[in-house]
């Protein structure tokens, strides 16, 4: 995603509701010049990309996020991930560059992953212990 695809992107994700060209131009406009047109292209080039589906309101379109901002990070570090000959090293390096904030963060995630992953002890171990359903139970609860 080129710069601007990702400061309209970064609209789309953060007002988490369908938008127009123009309520994006007119936010855009307070940080800089930029052209109705400019914006109407950059937003149907991210439709072409699959990042934003469109419906027609009235005149326009409005515009809606595909996915979430994680989604596209993650796509992102996967893509970089799979290139490297060598994906060991590559983590080993990218887990160098971390702050320990974001260490943490990682460690909390794989946490989450291996709890519900099967291979790891996840949804099987849960429901053989109970645990599953009473997890089921809580998110049914609030129905």
């Amino acid at each position: 995603m080129g710069e601007l695809e990702d400061a309209v992107m970064t609209r789309v994700w953060q007002w988490n509701r369908p938008v127009t060209v123009r309520e994006v131009l007119e936010d855009l406009q307070q940080e800089r010049s930029i052209a109705y047109t400019t914006v109407m292209t950059v937003m149907d080039n991210l439709h072409q990309k699959g990042w934003v589906r469109r419906e027609v309101s009235g005149r326009a379109y409005r515009y809606t996020a595909v996915s979430t901002r994680a989604a596209y990070s993650a796509a992102l570090m996967n893509e970089a991930w799979s290139k490297s000959d060598n994906p060991a090293a590559a983590l080993v390096a990218f887990f160098g560059m971390m702050s320990a904030e974001q260490r943490e963060a990682l460690s909390d995630a794989v946490r989450v992953v291996q709890r519900d992953t099967p291979e790891h002890g996840g949804e099987e171990a849960r429901e053989e212990s109970g645990e599953g359903r009473a997890a089921e139970g809580e998110a049914g609860a609030g129905r």
